[in-house]
């Protein structure tokens, strides 16, 4: 129960990058979970069923009827190695994120970065014949897309940071990200050509983003408005207490008699000296509390 009350803990006051991987991690062992309870109670694998539902498709008609996969894919892995580097990078480039801009910031760019891949992913399975044949029953998952814009917007923003990488030494991030980036995303590009294309989505996002920003302009600014007032609804309002602070001895209640009287006092003097209506709102309200 103490491990369950720490990631509670951890989760409330942990970074926007916190959250998002405990998101993944926790999305990821709920639905291996489930799996593994259904499968020894009935012999099925409900895996199949969690990919349709939430796994985005290329296909125009089906996106309509699940517009929500447009978000839920970047939270979804089938495969522990899958989730495994995900995670690795966002942790990574993540950290680097944070050093130079916010937790605000970094969850746009996650959140947008996937929505900017899928929706590449799903524009090119509708425009490529390569790729059109396929668009029925093709779907993308995974947090690679969002990833990396994380990725490509930090080494952007700052290409000559250094990082220490073992048997090699330092190395600029830019290079690190390139290299990342051709591999997962150019590299054999007719195997998973859905994902590798939101991966370039998600690049291309992050990139854009960084180059406005430095141009001073925010092209997030609209999505944190929206997120802030989804936030805003969902937040439980605390409920006013009014309370009245008795003094705790006599010493205590005899000083504020005292302070009480000397206020009193100096308005009495204004008005002998100035008249009653030189008193101010807040001097008048005194002394009629204190005379009734």
């Amino acid at each position: 129960m103490n491990i369950i009350q720490e990631i509670k803990d951890s989760f409330k006051s942990g970074t926007s990058l916190t959250r998002l991987i405990y998101i993944n991690i926790g999305v990821f062992l709920g639905i291996h979970i489930v799996s593994v309870f259904f499968y020894l109670f009935s012999s099925v694998d409900p895996m199949n069923q969690i990919v349709e539902l939430f796994a985005v498709p290329a296909d125009p008609a089906t996106l309509l009827r699940r517009p929500w996969t447009l978000v839920s894919y970047m939270f979804l892995h089938k495969d522990f190695f899958h989730i495994l580097f995900n995670i690795a990078w966002l942790y990574w480039f993540g950290k680097i994120f944070l050093e130079y801009l916010d937790e605000k910031r970094l969850l746009n760019a996650y959140l947008l970065g996937g929505i900017s891949g899928a929706v590449l992913y799903i524009i090119s399975y509708n425009i490529f014949p390569v790729l059109n044949q396929q668009a029925v029953n093709s779907v993308a998952l995974g947090a690679s897309a969002a990833v990396m814009a994380i990725v490509i917007a930090a080494a952007t923003y700052a290409p000559n940071h250094e990082i220490h990488i073992v048997f090699i030494g330092p190395v600029k991030i830019i290079w690190v990200a390139l290299v990342g980036f051709i591999l997962s995303s150019l590299v054999d590009f007719s195997m998973n050509t859905g994902g590798k294309i939101a991966h370039i989505g998600g690049a291309l996002f992050g990139y854009l983003f960084i180059l406005r920003y430095k141009q001073g302009k925010d092209i997030t600014t609209w999505f944190t408005r929206i997120m802030d007032t989804i936030f805003t609804l969902f937040k439980p309002r605390k409920k006013m207490h009014v309370s009245h602070k008795k003094p705790t001895n006599d010493y205590e209640y005899n000083l504020v008699k005292k302070e009480k009287q000397k206020n009193i006092d100096a308005i009495l003097d204004k008005i002998s000296k100035s008249g009653y209506d030189s008193l101010t709102k807040e001097e008048k309200e005194t002394l009629f509390k204190m005379g009734k």
